[in-house]
């Protein structure tokens, strides 16, 4: 037998987790107890939108938004709830947050002082990874710059007072979500990785810093080809350790080691025939387990039904189900590497190296990740273009999407629709809590906290001790970004979507010529506003579709994303045929009926308006029902028949 086929003592297996967060901080904590019970190994929390990108459950752009996509943190009061019963000294807490990252570590910090926990024994990481959010996620609230230090403050403050938490998790997932290819997912992880690392290196004696590098970890995606994929982990591995022993002169291999957790592609599963999401999930879970030398650390999956909604317990019970069968059924964990010395696999992995390599040296020709944004950026939206392209065009399959699309109907999608719902009572009753809190506590000893927050933040000071004082003050969410945004100011990051129109014209002649008589008729340029109201980040379908109405000629207005719906009908005001809502978060009614409704005040209800979004069907009747021309959703993947639409609408002859 081969080196690499004689069984070795036994590996330990990865963190198992289940992303997962919803309504209120007390459903997601008894959600959390009944997940370990069940025997998930470590947390991962999803926030709500707010709490993601720093405004409270009260605020207007909070509407809609309150609970959906994850649980709303708004103070200490609700980080308590949030952990009840779950001693933090022996949990590995990964918590998905970047803008407010310190915000939310200082929160979970406070609750372990008042657990009784050693706060320097405490294990998890959190995401703060703010150059993925101006590219991909959306979930910012400050300039690059100070955001950056921001991060640096975290890892710093971690690497003196919690020196087993991960500060930092260069999040390479959303890249891929936002239509990456793996030389470009490799290249601008890892230019994300060295800003920080340069942020980092004045900050600690000479002497620590391998070990602080030793602390960054990685969060990554896993696609549908699940040999490419298992060749990019091996790429990221190598390519780490080169640049730790090159560029930062780390000497000792363990502070060298590529660390990573990941979630298995989202993006591929579809609302069409969705039980085939299964067999993805578990393929793309295979990229990341089968090779010991690019194994992940920590493993969460989606699950079935992400496509159609927000998954119930027992949709994420059988994805955890199914790490546990490949973790303790199977023999995998009692092998060397399996791919060790293959030709194809080397061949692949020198490869995608190679253009990972050409790619970081454009992006430090532009001075590295926080100047080479907007160029980064362009990038991942022409390779989302390409890819729905080939889609489009069947060079790509999916199966029951473009090929095979006749099936039985899914009897896992049941009477409730294969999906859990929200209740819109949830918004009330957490306004209505955090008006208690407010009530409750010191106001002095609140704008005291507020005051130093304000003055280390000025003066470049590290922000992490006055925010964790904020936190035992009873400071909230909403307020503690407010310093921010009042010291560093605000941030629209780049679109992606640039005025001219692109080279990727073909097949588009019959629309453009449609466009051009419509323009003709209406005596100028067809004009569409794509609008994204509320906190929904998600912006890929958005800049899709703006990307495609240019190049079919329409004068496009696309301001991306975080709008409210006064600032949608706003610039509806000054001049538009059509109106395109996107919304992914699950508030698309009452945000939808806002701008329905400030459209009728203003006498623009003759504007047409679309929606797309993932909408059940009900929900997709109610909004015809207020008057919403069209309605989309995942399974709408052809983009040309969405803009043979929006012509149709703008002039129905």
């Amino acid at each position: 037998m081969s080196q690499a086929q004689t069984p070795t003592s036994k590996d330990r297996p990865w963190l198992i987790r289940t992303y997962a967060g919803h309504s209120t901080a007390a459903a997601s904590n008894a959600l959390y107890r009944s997940n370990l019970a069940k025997g998930q190994t470590g947390l991962s929390v999803a926030f709500d939108l707010p709490t993601q990108t720093g405004y409270d459950s009260d605020h207007v752009l909070s509407r809609g938004e309150v609970g959906k996509v994850g649980v709303p943190v708004c103070h200490l009061g609700d980080m308590r709830a949030l952990f009840k019963d779950i001693p933090l000294e022996q949990m590995n807490t990964s918590m998905t947050i970047n803008a407010t990252a310190p915000w939310l570590l200082s929160l979970y910090i406070a609750v372990a002082e008042e657990q009784g926990a050693d706060v320097s024994a405490l294990q998890g990481t959190v995401q703060n990874d703010l150059i993925k959010e101006y590219l991909s996620r959306g979930t910012y609230v400050c300039p690059p710059a100070p955001s950056l230090k921001m991060i640096g403050d975290v890892a710093e403050y971690c690497y003196t007072h919690v020196p087993k938490w991960n500060p930092m998790n260069v999040c390479s997932y959303h890249l891929q979500e936002a239509g990456a290819t793996p030389e470009q997912e490799l290249a601008f992880a890892l230019a994300t990785a060295i800003a920080v690392l340069d942020e980092l290196k004045p900050r600690v004696p000479a002497e620590d810093f391998p070990a602080l590098c030793g602390r960054i970890s990685f969060f990554v995606n896993a696609g549908i080809r699940f040999v490419t994929e298992m060749c990019k982990m091996r790429a990221f591995v190598d390519l780490w350790d080169e640049i730790l022993l090159e560029r930062y002169g780390v000497e000792n291999p363990k502070f060298r080691r590529f660390r990573y957790g990941v979630q298995v592609n989202s993006l591929g599963l579809t609302e069409q025939q969705p039980e085939n999401n299964v067999y993805r999930i578990l393929i793309e879970m295979l990229a990341v387990t089968l090779s010991k030398k690019a194994r992940a650390r920590a493993v969460q999956l989606p699950a079935w039904n992400e496509a159609l909604g927000l998954p119930r317990p027992w949709d994420q019970q059988w994805s955890m189900r199914m790490q546990q069968i490949l973790a303790y059924e199977t023999d995998l964990l009692e092998y060397d590497d399996l791919f060790e010395n293959n030709p194809a696999v080397d061949r692949k992995v020198a490869a995608l190296k190679e253009g990972a390599r050409a790619e970081l040296a454009n992006i430090e020709s532009m001075g590295g990740g926080i100047g080479a944004i907007d160029y980064m950026k362009a990038r991942l939206v022409d390779s989302n273009a390409a890819r729905l392209n080939k889609i489009e065009r069947q060079e790509t399959v999916v199966v029951g999407v473009n090929r095979w699309t006749e099936g039985e109907d899914s009897p896992l999608v049941g009477e409730d629709g294969g999906i859990m719902v929200v209740d819109p009572a949830v918004e009330q009753e957490q306004v209505a809590r955090l008006n208690e809190w407010r009530a409750a506590r010191d106001d002095t000893a609140v704008q005291a906290a507020l005051t130093e927050l304000r003055s280390a933040a000025k003066d470049g000071r590290n922000v992490m001790p006055a925010s964790i004082a904020c936190a035992k003050a009873g400071v909230t969410t909403g307020e503690w970004a407010g310093e921010m945004r009042a010291v560093h100011g605000e941030y629209r990051g780049p679109t992606g979507v640039a005025r001219g129109v692109s080279n990727m014209t073909e097949g588009l002649d019959d629309l453009r010529d449609a466009v051009d008589a419509v323009s003709d008729r209406l005596g100028e340029r067809l004009k569409f506003l794509v609008g994204k109201p509320g906190l929904d980040g998600h912006s890929n379908g958005a800049e899709q579709i703006a990307f495609r109405a240019r190049d079919c000629g329409m004068d496009i207005d696309y301001e991306g994303i975080r709008l409210t719906p006064e600032q949608i009908v706003e610039a509806a005001r000054a001049g538009t045929h059509v109106i395109g809502l996107s919304i992914l978060s699950g508030s698309h009614l009452p945000l939808v009926e806002d701008v329905l409704q400030r459209l009728k005040d203003e006498n623009l209800s003759h504007i047409p308006v679309t929606v797309g979004g993932i909408i059940p069907d009900e929900d997709a009747e109610q909004l015809r029902s207020m008057g919403v021309a069209r309605v989309y959703t995942p399974k709408d993947f052809e983009l040309n028949t969405i803009m043979h639409d929006i012509i149709t609408l703008a002039d129905p002859r």
